[in-house]
């Protein structure tokens, strides 16, 4: 925001804020956690949508899928990109910027006449969207270091247990916008949400905020912030960017639909994170820090977690419910009921111990919690009583509720203060890997429907993804006390 409008609104943003050493700011979380939930609910009401804007476009469910693939690709991309500029120029601008597109898109949607305008609603849904859970961890940080408060663990679970409330709702929440107004509504939802954040955000979050530096002295003026903040967007590497976008395009791509004539995706993602690792090295504002991310082994295990973890939530969440509707013969509406326990237990779970700090002790639980979720699916077959298809589902909920929570805490504690927001923004796209390694996975294993053998050999690979999470956080005893990183 710039002009005669945006300068008092940002003179009255910063008039606003607390003084230092008071507690966090409250009037932040409502745009903070409205915004972050814009991605989740967008990745879950489409579910509903695809029967339907298939029939109005006589499109088949390989073309419908894309509007699930163009918001998972540009989010994937766009996370940690958008996490650096918040990095560089503070979060409200690219908060405003984020939500306002976010509209866009909807309005966009809601128009669209045909299939291809209707994916690039969602493409720039994805991009829109990315730009709040980036923001929201800078804003959860500048205030840490505000109040002196290491470890703001309230804010931290608000945020968790908010982006899985609406990530389960979301399907229920489309279901009834399309009763009430037909597809297009759950696009056009998007419309008031997005002026709501951008209400919010221009009177809640605070104007950019100078970061101290040992070369401030009384010389330093706001003048000289503005150039030097200007020379490192001129910086801002964009070669190291497009070589990022073409790794995570081309991987993504396979993982999607693995076929051996599909073979040139992962030579492009291999040549493409060689060109990547060469340029990171070389430049003089790398877009991601491989040396200093090198250095952070703890960050890098975190990163790996969040893809074993998230790979074998989201093929539970993808090949069981699918299951329940063609092995058992359930309706989506009895599934969906059968999975509520699930989503309860996962919100009730990460509400409960959102405050202990006990990093390690999430992520040892919620992996075991995952092990034994996965070995009685081994147990399910078509005529199962209910009580245990709604147990494993509740197993894979303590399980789900516990890895989200200990892996944000977790990169939290452990990237630098300076760059949180593309950490984050980076956590995000690991757990979209995760993601898309489950949709591969459900494709290989259940190539004709989902059956009960299917069923088995899925449980086995996620057995394989939960063992492995368990064995590289059983060993790590920096989770019991996460370190801060230089700089904090």
């Amino acid at each position: 925001m710039t002009g005669p409008v945006g300068r008092p609104a940002r003179l009255a943003a910063r008039r606003r804020q607390p003084a230092p050493g008071s507690g966090f700011n409250r009037r932040l979380i409502a745009p903070m956690v409205l915004g972050s939930v814009l991605n989740p609910i967008n990745s879950s009401m489409i579910a509903v949508a695809l029967v339907p804007v298939g029939a109005a476009f006589g499109a088949p469910p390989a073309e419908t899928a894309w509007l699930v693939t163009a918001l998972y690709l540009a989010t994937a991309v766009g996370q940690p990109v958008i996490g650096r500029l918040v990095d560089t120029h503070g979060p409200r601008r690219l908060y405003l910027a984020g939500t306002a597109l976010v509209g866009l898109a909807g309005l966009l949607g809601a128009l669209a006449p045909s299939l291809g305008l209707l994916i690039a609603a969602r493409v720039l849904l994805g991009l829109g969207t990315s730009a709040a859970y980036p923001a929201a961890m800078h804003l959860t940080r500048s205030e840490a270091e505000r109040t002196g408060e290491s470890s703001p663990t309230g804010v931290l679970t608000v945020l968790a247990v908010a982006n899985q409330t609406v990530a389960v709702v979301g399907p229920t929440l489309g279901g009834l916008l399309i009763g009430a107004g037909g597809w297009r509504t759950v696009f056009a939802v998007n419309v008031p949400l997005s002026l709501a954040c951008l209400a919010l955000g221009a009177a809640r979050l605070p104007a950019a905020e100078r970061r101290p530096d040992r070369s401030d002295g009384p010389g330093r003026t706001d003048r000289t912030d503005r150039t030097e903040r200007t020379e490192r967007t001129e910086r801002l590497d964009h070669a190291g960017i497009a070589l990022f976008a073409v790794l995570l395009l081309a991987l993504m791509l396979f993982l999607m639909k693995p076929d051996p004539a599909r073979w040139y995706l992962p030579v492009l993602a291999v040549l493409a994170a060689v060109g990547f690792a060469v340029r990171e090295r070389r430049a003089r504002t790398p877009f991601i820090d491989l040396r200093s991310l090198a250095g952070n082994r703890p960050l890098i295990a975190t990163y790996l977690r969040q893809v074993l973890g998230y790979t074998a939530v989201y093929a539970f969440l993808y090949g069981y419910t699918q299951w329940l509707e063609e092995g058992r013969g359930l309706s989506a509406a009895t599934a969906g009921l059968v999975l509520l326990p699930l989503s309860l237990t996962a919100l009730t779970v990460a509400g409960v111990t959102g405050r202990r700090p006990a990093v390690r002790g999430k992520l040892l639980v919620g992996s075991a919690c995952q092990i034994a979720a996965c070995a009685v699916l081994l147990l399910v077959h078509a005529s199962s009583p209910g009580t245990l298809l709604i147990g494993v589902g509740v197993l894979a909920g303590i399980s789900q509720g516990l890895i989200g929570l200990g892996t944000q805490t977790a990169l939290y504690h452990q990237a630098d203060p300076a760059t949180i927001a593309s950490a984050a923004g980076l956590l995000r796209t690991f757990m979209y890997l995760g993601a898309m390694a489950a949709s591969a996975a459900n494709a290989a294993f259940f190539p004709h429907g989902a059956t009960t053998g299917g069923l088995h050999r899925l449980a086995l690979f996620m057995l394989g993804s939960a063992a492995l999470l368990l064995l590289l956080t059983l060993p790590d005893r920096s989770l019991s006390r996460p370190a801060e990183p230089e700089g904090s």
